[in-house]
């Protein structure tokens, strides 16, 4: 389920519009390293990984939308952003890769 996440995430955003080509190619380089974070944290904490994937798929598509909804992004994002709180230690990498993620994906709804 979550690679399949992942692909649909990396899918929408091959086809947006709304993105430039160094935007999209940092993004879908971020994802293939949040896809190896997340399937590591699925051998210990697979429901974690999959909402945190989720909310990836969720920030992703509210961010690549002809006209994103500010307050609806934000909110996205934030999920995304507190869906690793507590794994700074464990997963220090899953944690950088969020939040670069979660960056690149709010400054697009500016």
């Amino acid at each position: 389920m979550i690679r399949e996440t992942i692909a649909k995430i990396e899918e929408r955003l091959k086809n947006s519009a709304t993105l430039n080509d160094q935007t999209r190619q940092e993004l879908v380089s971020l994802l293939g390293t949040l896809k190896k974070e997340v399937t590591e944290l699925s051998k210990t904490d697979t429901e974690h990984a999959a909402r945190i994937a989720g909310y990836a798929e969720t920030s992703a598509e509210e961010a690549t939308r002809p006209e994103p909804n500010p307050e609806t992004l934000k909110s996205s994002v934030d999920s995304l952003s507190s869906s690793v709180e507590g794994f700074e230690t464990s997963h220090p990498g899953l944690v950088q890769i969020v939040n670069r993620i979660a960056t690149m994906l709010s400054n697009l709804g500016i």
